[in-house]
């Protein structure tokens, strides 16, 4: 593994790839600290351009501008409390009333320097668990690939935000749209109402139009916030000081990247719910609880360090299993494939550049990622002034361009184009769209391998039950929905009997 992680560093400093970090860095600053620009949309937007490229530089520019987008909403939610993705909501509770303290300074070193923190500790976790667990892929078959897939689509229905009832419908129409095009066993067109769709729907252009065309929509309807004014002064924090602030928590610059990689391997949980435990953790065993939400540091650090490690940690399914840990991660996959790469466990065989060199441009990155946080803070404050409507004409222009860049072809664009519409009005009625995105991404797998598992036992269902592996994944699966319509029934129980109690 060393000699490959060696090889990896070789790739990575010996050609454009070291460039390719710059810019996703750069890049990812710019996506994350616009409040509705999250790292989805800004990989989804990326995509277009990496077509030229080689896989690794591709690669690496998409994660670079992945784990960058994640601090870079911190930016944000310190200065204005206007979280620049949803993950940085957490950051917002302490860092915004740090900052109206006139401690902006101290707010956002501990912000990026507990980013960097998290981000190392989750990206050496990463490299020494994505090769056992690729191996142990290696025994899985049909019916084991099946369970995998369905376990992914029952976590990310039960620990998407909102209602279970909205996720699920969410995840079946994104099983619906896999149907489309030519079956993948027996050649026979389904739903192909015209001969574009014979090879499905394009999962690229319905991929920019749910995330990026929809913010657009949003954004047009948005009123312009009058009182975002300009951060005119920083009070100076230096190094000697941040030393002895993050003194005081070590345990927590600890903890929160452990929490955040372990939860991001998770499909479906997430950078926001790992730095929303992280938090909670770092407030339920803190000495002075009653300083969280009115400027305490340690909350800053807690919700940073484990944002910023659940990236690494959602890379770890994908790499290993094939299987996104996130949204991100599932447009990540989406790259992959156009690139002509598969994940799985046979990736470390076949293409052992692209997993090692991501790993090198992720330890790489880090340090390059906390000199741009510390020294360019003023220039990523004056990207919240760009106005929502011009900034939503931009995106626009860039989504037609990709979109039509997929297939050289107006087909492309409208699809992205209803894909947006759609993803606009669910949000309207609350229905998540990153439940159809991972449903797109494991339904082809899950129905590939459901009807192989049923050739190899003659359509015998008992097949499943008796491998061990796919046993066990099915019944936490079953479980993994189980639990939340439990919860709400005892929910909805213990609230008809207080009000009986109260009449």
């Amino acid at each position: 593994m060393i000699e490959q992680l060696l090889s990896g560093f070789s790739t990575v400093l010996g050609s454009s790839v070291l460039l390719m970090i710059l810019l996703g860095t750069v890049a990812g600053y710019f996506i994350g600290s616009i409040p509705g620009l999250t790292p989805s949309i800004g990989i989804a937007l990326l995509i277009p351009f990496t077509f030229g490229m080689e896989p690794v530089a591709a690669l690496v520019l998409l994660v670079s501008l992945y784990v960058a987008a994640e601090y870079g909403g911190g930016i944000t939610a310190i200065l204005l409390n206007a979280p620049g993705t949803p993950a940085a909501a957490a950051t917002s509770f302490d860092g915004y009333p740090l900052a109206k303290q006139g401690k902006a300074g101290k707010a956002l070193t501990v912000s990026i320097v507990a980013s960097a923190i998290g981000a190392f500790i989750s990206t050496i976790l990463l490299i020494f668990t994505a090769v056992p667990m690729a191996n142990f892929a290696l025994n899985f078959g049909p019916a084991e690939y099946f369970a995998l897939a369905l376990f992914g689509l029952s976590l990310v229905s039960s620990l998407s935000e909102g209602s279970l009832v909205k996720s699920l419908i969410a995840m079946f129409i994104g099983l619906i749209i896999v149907t489309i095009g030519m079956d993948p066993v027996n050649g026979v067109p389904r739903f192909a109402v015209t001969t574009d769709l014979l090879g499905g729907v394009p999962f690229l252009p319905a991929l920019i139009g749910l995330f990026a065309l929809s913010e657009v929509f949003y954004m047009l309807e948005a009123k312009q916030d009058k009182n975002n004014k300009k951060v005119n002064r920083i009070e100076r924090f230096g190094l000697k000081d941040t030393k002895e602030t993050l003194s005081k928590f070590k345990g927590t610059l600890i903890r929160s990247p452990i929490l955040g990689y372990v939860i991001g391997i998770i499909p479906g949980a997430g950078v926001t719910i790992a730095s929303l435990i992280s938090y909670n953790e770092a407030k339920r065993s803190s000495k002075n609880r009653d300083s969280f939400g009115k400027g305490n540091p340690e909350g800053i650090a807690a919700s940073e360090g484990a944002n910023n490690a659940a990236v690494p940690g959602s890379l770890a399914p994908l790499l290993a299993l094939g299987i996104p840990g996130s949204a991100s991660a599932a447009i990540l996959i989406g790259a992959l494939t156009i690139q002509g790469v598969q994940p799985g466990p046979l990736l470390f065989t076949e293409y052992p550049e692209i997993p090692y060199s991501i790993f090198a441009s992720l330890l790489l990155s880090i340090p390059l990622m906390l000199a741009v946080g510390l020294f360019g803070v003023r220039l990523w404050v004056n990207v919240t002034l760009i106005p929502k409507r011009l900034l939503a004409v931009v995106v626009a222009g860039i989504c037609i361009l990709g979109a039509y860049a997929y297939s050289n072809s107006m087909y492309s664009v409208w699809i992205m184009l209803i894909a947006g519409i759609v993803g606009y009005l669910f949000r309207k009625i609350g229905i998540p769209t990153t439940p159809i995105v991972l449903a797109m991404v494991l339904g082809f797998m899950m129905e590939v391998n459901f009807r192989r598992a049923m050739v190899v036992s003659d359509g015998n269902l008992l097949f499943f039950l008796s491998r061990p592996i796919a046993f066990v994944l099915i019944a936490l699966a079953v479980l993994t929905l189980l639990v939340p319509i439990i919860r709400s029934i005892k929910s909805k129980k213990k609230e008809a009997d207080d009000q009986n109690i109260s009449m």
